[in-house]
This record gives structure tokens, sequence and C-alpha cells, in this order.
């Protein structure tokens, strides 16, 4: 049997492993508020917990935000299974935002917050993780795609 939408699997389980296993690292190695300069005043690892969305958005919600990402996560991968056959930046970005969203959601539902360590100080960013960034890099393949399918005017 083949499996459809290959791409969307293996970007889904890359990211949500990547995701995993760093916050695992992180909670290993660090103690909660612990940071560690890898570019003082510009990049730090800095361990937190967040018990909202992104940015610390919907902050104490995670009842609410543990159903959304499991809800999200259902969904894409009924598309990707029961759907038609992808575009490569299709595939791609529903398969980052997947595991994305089940590496936060397995936070949530397991720890009851969100395990971030990326700290950018340069521009004061909030605190994120690598679920983050495969989410964001996911919009942004999904963006692609569709500047790629839109259709070009025809002058007669």
């Amino acid at each position: 049997m083949r499996i459809k939408n290959h791409l969307f699997w293996v970007a889904a389980v890359v990211a949500f492993c990547l995701d995993q296993l760093t916050k695992y690292w992180i909670m290993q190695t660090f103690n909660l508020g612990q940071t560690q300069a890898l570019l003082p005043g510009i990049f730090h690892f800095t361990y937190v917990t967040n018990t909202g969305a992104a940015f610390s958005l919907l902050s104490g919600k995670v009842e609410w935000l543990r159903w959304l990402s499991l809800g999200v996560s259902l969904v894409l991968i009924a598309m990707a299974w029961f759907g038609p056959v992808l575009h490569f930046w299709d595939q791609l970005g529903y398969g980052l935002i997947l595991g994305g969203a089940i590496g936060n959601g397995i936070d949530r539902f397991i720890l009851g917050y969100v395990v971030d360590f990326l700290d950018f100080r340069l521009i004061n960013f909030p605190v994120f993780n690598l679920a983050d960034v495969f989410i964001n890099t996911g919009i942004a393949c999904l963006l692609i795609s569709t500047f790629q399918k839109t259709p070009t005017s025809h002058h007669r």
C-alpha cells in the first residue's frame, strides 16, 4: 500500500520529533527560568512555560487550547489521508503545521503548559519553541502555494 501525501507525513513526523526532543533536552538540562546566552544580548536559551497560545496570548486557557490543538490535528490528518494528493508546498506546509500542533498539544495535555526556550533578545521577542517555528514555517509554505496557484490574468 502506497501512502498518499508522503511529504506531509514526513514533515509532520520530523517536526514533531525535533520539537519533542528539544523540549525534553531543555527540561533535563535547565531549571525553570534558567537562561544561557549563546549570543549575549541577541539569542539565549531560556526555559519558560506558557499556559497560553503563541506570544502568551490567551494565557491560562490551556483547557480550550488543548482541544483546539487536537481538533486541528485531526482535521489535518483526515485531509491528508482522505483528501486529494496535495501539491508540494501544501504537503510541506500542512505537515509542518500538524507536527507543531501535535507537539504543543501533547505538552498541553500531559504537562498542562507548553515548554518554550528560544529567546531572541535583540528584538525583545517572546520566548517560543520549535513547534511555533514549524507552524509559522508551515503557514509560509501555504502562502507560497497560494501564490503559485494564483491564475494569471489574460489580456484580450
